[in-house]
C-alpha cells in the first residue's frame, strides 16, 4: 500500500509533467525533486531529454520568457541530472523525495555547480543551449 508521502510525491510529478506547477512554485528545490522523481523512474540518459522536455513544457505554460539569465538552460539540466543521480548511485534512494533531499542538503544548495563552472562559461549562450562540459573539476 502506497504511503501518503508516495502518494505527494506521485500528485507533485504528476503535476510537473502536466505542466502544472505555478511559476512561483517552481523553486530550485521542486527542479531537484522533479530530477529525483524523474531519475527514479527512467535511466539517467533517457531521464536527461525527459525533464528538458517536461521543463521546456512547463516554461511554456507558465510564460516564462528566454533570454540569458532565464528560461531554460541546457547545461544546468544535465549537470544537475549528472549529480542527482550520482547521489542517488552513491547513496541510494529513500522513501520519498523530500526524506532524500532532506538527506542529501548539498543538493538543495542552488550555486553547487560553482565548484563545477566558472562563472563565465556557465553564464554563456553556449552553455543555455547545450551541454558543456565542466572547466573547474570533472
Amino acid at each position: 500500500m502506497p504511503s501518503a508521502a508516495t502518494d505527494d510525491d506521485d500528485r507533485f510529478f504528476a503535476r510537473f509533467l502536466d505542466r502544472a506547477i505555478p511559476r512561483a512554485e517552481w523553486t530550485h528545490r521542486a527542479h531537484v525533486r522533479a530530477a529525483y522523481l524523474m531519475l527514479r523512474r527512467h535511466p539517467l540518459s533517457e531521464a536527461i531529454g525527459r525533464m528538458r522536455t517536461a521543463i521546456q513544457a512547463l516554461n511554456a505554460a507558465n510564460a516564462v520568457p528566454e533570454g540569458k539569465e532565464m528560461g531554460y538552460h541546457e547545461t544546468l539540466t544535465e549537470a544537475w541530472m549528472r549529480v542527482v543521480d550520482a547521489t542517488m548511485r552513491t547513496f541510494g534512494t529513500d522513501v520519498n523525495a523530500d526524506a532524500f533531499l532532506d538527506c542529501h542538503t548539498q543538493l538543495t544548495n542552488r550555486h553547487i555547480m560553482r565548484l563545477f563552472y566558472s562563472r563565465e562559461r556557465l553564464a554563456s549562450w553556449e552553455a543555455k543551449e547545450r551541454f558543456v562540459e565542466p572547466d573547474l573539476a570533472p
